[in-house]
């Protein structure tokens, strides 16, 4: 038996080195779009089946990390992925510039919130990560503010794990090249200009110090609790496939059971056909 796609993209110990990841590469599953889709379907109506059985069962949850460069295709894996599953299911959050009141806390107090309930797929559009990263790059905080975050990542993501979290988490690996593209081509179709923001372009110049910052977090984060995934993006076809099978893989390992009826099925049968 092969590698599995869990195996295949997982970081290990001592982490990576994101140079020597091809973006566009391919190592396992599919070699066209086509076949890709094709696969996608099959996985999608599997994922339905085990998310209804995780959310009938009601106590153990899952949260998949999604975190990378702009343009690497956060939104789409999840409208493609999270898009297989039923809505009740499910909880997005998206985590954009703090707030004035979410300053006024701990950086974790927003992520804590938005913790997926007992029996449900949660899913991070960016999240605690950008704590040290855009606040690292653009040294919104202190450096010793940033390096201390670590260790406290990792104690939240432990305590997660201990109350029923799987947790897995993703990078969506785009090399500078495919950002470009991109990014010319929301600015080359009026109906994507709401999709494009000038910033995006400043954070591109930051590429080296943002591949840093990465290469850290997937070094000093990923752990038995809560591993990292690193995913190659310049396919978008090929990073959906890869983040669908990734949650499959965890969720036929969790194996949720539909719970034992409380009440005998034959007498309510019966009083139903006395009514």
């Amino acid at each position: 038996m092969g590698k599995s796609v869990r195996e295949e993209f997982r970081v290990p110990t001592g982490g990576v080195d994101l140079g020597q990841i091809d973006p566009a590469g391919r190592p396992m599953g599919p070699k066209d779009k086509d076949a890709a889709l094709e696969k996608l379907a099959d996985t999608g109506d599997r994922l339905d089946e085990l998310q209804e059985r995780l959310y009938a069962e009601g106590n153990r949850r899952v949260l998949l990390v999604l975190q990378g460069m702009d343009t690497s295709g956060k939104g789409g894996t999840i409208r493609h992925v999270a898009g297989t599953m039923n809505p009740q299911g499910l909880r997005i959050a998206s985590f954009k510039k703090p707030t004035e009141e979410e300053l006024q806390h701990d950086f974790l107090w927003r992520i804590r919130k938005e913790v997926p309930a007992p029996g449900t797929v949660g899913i991070f559009d960016r999240s605690h990560y950008e704590d040290v990263l855009i606040a690292r790059v653009d040294k919104l905080v202190p450096r010793t503010t940033w390096q201390r975050r670590f260790a406290e990542i990792n104690e939240f993501e432990a305590e997660l794990a201990e109350n029923g979290v799987t947790v897995l988490k993703c990078f969506l690996h785009i090399s500078p090249e495919r950002q470009l593209e991109r990014l010319r081509a929301r600015l080359e179709n009026p109906e994507k200009y709401w999709k494009y923001n000038p910033a995006d372009l400043d954070g591109h110049a930051k590429w080296s110090a943002y591949q840093a910052a990465y290469t850290d977090v997937l070094r000093r984060c990923s752990t038995d609790d809560a591993p990292w995934y690193v995913i190659p993006s310049d396919r978008k076809w090929y990073r959906n496939w890869v983040v669908a099978r990734l949650l499959l893989e965890t969720l036929t390992e969790l194996d949720p059971r539909y719970p034992v009826a409380d009440f005998d099925p034959a007498v309510e049968l019966a009083r139903i056909d006395q009514a």
